[in-house]
């Protein structure tokens, strides 16, 4: 059989589209734009076979024909989605600029994901924008989705990414690139918001149904609707926050259209992770005043629920009055829930089992002298697993040595064998995340010279964060110290 012609059965493709059967205004039906000369550069394969694709009897170039939107699968319904948001606070009407759905997936297992080209060319959303996307953006998506997946966080996945054959003008010129992203759904916070904005009720409930469908289907008979999904999402966002907090992974671009009600990670834009241990770390370039930094994410995941539940207040009760009152009842237990899922994350990095009276206190004091030595944030809890590595200059002053005491001391009230701590630990702290300064090599080599060996490599070591890889000692390492800050960018 012809590749052109070749059968969507021998892919594996099964779209089944749910999201265009909403009304008119929540998307716009538009084809992506075709490319010059699209380049397979990745394929996710495990991905694939978890989603029950099988690319292996076709060329990369129809791979790349398909994966660039030149040739769409039989099946695919290709949709731009309407969404609002608060951008760094400040109201503002989006939606897909630069993005496209092609379609709902049906894995082997009947989950349900959706399937999007992302710089894929112009929508009616784009606001004077090209549409279009840098290889490097593209490329740092998919290596840190995946990372984040191999570590265990909820977050859309990346399944391929191919060149265009085409430029696109940033600061510089640069060659151009499309990501294929696989989400549960890329229903956002910021979709809620632009319906309700239209004041369109009906569509607004019909929303509501249809995520809880999709999402929550074991709750799709409540009574009330709208408040259950609240409830589920302030579950979510919290446990997601959390696991962000645990890794140190700093996203960047909280904006309420960057947060899914999925709890998926989502919009790898100018995020990175933390090497040195301070509170304060912001590294996106256009986040000047800290709203987005490492300890400000919890705020900020609540002011955005608190976003959520506006939109939601004409579905929780007729009564204005006593919808807003529900509705801050859920918003305001969000402190003690976060508090307690944190303190929770974090004495499982310490290897501490039961409840004890010095536990916050213990937690706090080794937070507070990373901070003050600027130590490595992941290589710190490392270290306290091979103490091997406690040898090393920083772990030798006397307020260290004084908390390892009390840290021994109290696992020894834990009733649990010592090896039981070691294993908590090993599975809660990572020993290698995608290190701020090896992501910029691979983008550099990849740019610069073609090279992919690089990005394979990394990628490699990053299917493993938790085991102790023999080979892996560069990946473990922070940059050298530098003055220059480092700085993420959008990529719009």
């Amino acid at each position: 059989m012809n590749e052109s012609t070749l059968e969507v059965s021998k892919i594996g493709w099964r779209f089944d589209n749910s999201y265009v059967r909403l009304p008119d205004m929540m998307l716009s039906k538009i084809s992506p734009i075709p490319v010059k000369k699209p380049k397979l550069i990745i394929l996710n394969h495990e991905l694939s076979k978890e989603l029950g694709l099988d690319f292996s009897a076709i060329s990369d170039d129809y791979i790349a024909s398909i994966f660039s939107g030149n040739l769409l699968p039989k099946g695919s319904e290709s949709i731009a989605q309407a969404y609002a948001g608060h951008q760094f606070g400040h109201f503002t009407m989006l939606g897909d600029g630069r993005a496209i759905v092609i379609g709902e997936h049906l894995a082997p297992n009947n989950k349900r994901v959706d399937i999007q080209f992302k710089g894929s060319g112009r929508t009616p959303y784009s606001r004077n924008g090209d549409g279009r996307a840098a290889l490097g953006p593209m490329l740092r998506e998919y290596i840190i989705s995946e990372a984040m997946h191999a570590l265990g966080i909820p977050t859309t996945r990346s399944l391929a990414v191919v060149k265009t054959g085409e430029q696109v003008i940033r600061e510089t010129s640069l060659p151009g690139a499309i990501l294929t992203r696989v989400a549960a759904s890329h229903i956002r916070v910021g979709t809620f918001q632009y319906v309700a904005s239209q004041g369109d009720i009906k569509t607004l409930k019909a929303l509501v149904n249809y995520s809880i469908n999709r999402h929550y289907p074991d709750y799709k008979d409540t009574d009330n609707p709208a408040l259950t999904l609240l409830k589920i999402v302030l579950k979510k966002q919290i446990e997601l926050v959390t696991n962000w907090m645990r890794v140190g992974f700093i996203h960047g671009v909280m904006n309420t259209d960057n947060m899914t009600i999925s709890g998926e990670t989502i919009d790898y834009g100018p995020c990175a992770f933390m090497d040195v241990y301070n509170p304060e770390t912001v590294f996106s370039s256009i986040d000047y005043h800290g709203r987005y930094a490492y300890f400000n994410q919890p705020g900020i995941t609540k002011w955005n629920l608190l976003r959520f539940a506006e939109t939601l207040l004409p579905l929780i009760d007729n009564q204005e009055d006593k919808a807003i009152k529900i509705a801050e009842e859920i918003i305001n237990g969000f402190d003690s829930f976060y508090k307690n899922h944190w303190f929770r994350m974090m004495k499982k990095k310490l290897g501490l089992f039961g409840e004890e009276s010095e536990d916050e206190n213990l937690i706090n004091t080794l937070l507070v002298w990373m901070n003050q030595n600027k130590v490595d944030y992941t290589n710190t809890f490392c270290s306290l697993i091979d103490e091997d590595l406690l040898k090393e200059k920083p772990f030798q002053d006397s307020i260290f040595l004084n908390w390892h005491k009390q840290w021994k001391k109290r696992l020894k009230k834990n009733k649990q064998p010592t090896e039981s701590s070691l294993s908590l630990m090993k599975r809660t702290n990572p020993t290698i995340i995608p290190r701020n300064h090896k992501v910029e090599e691979v983008l550099k080599a990849a740019n610069v010279n073609d090279d992919l060996t690089l990005l394979y490599n990394l990628l490699k070591v990053l299917k493993k964060p938790y085991e102790n890889q023999l080979n892996a000692i560069t990946y473990k390492s922070p940059p050298a110290t530098s003055n220059k800050k480092y700085q993420t960018f959008c990529g719009t």
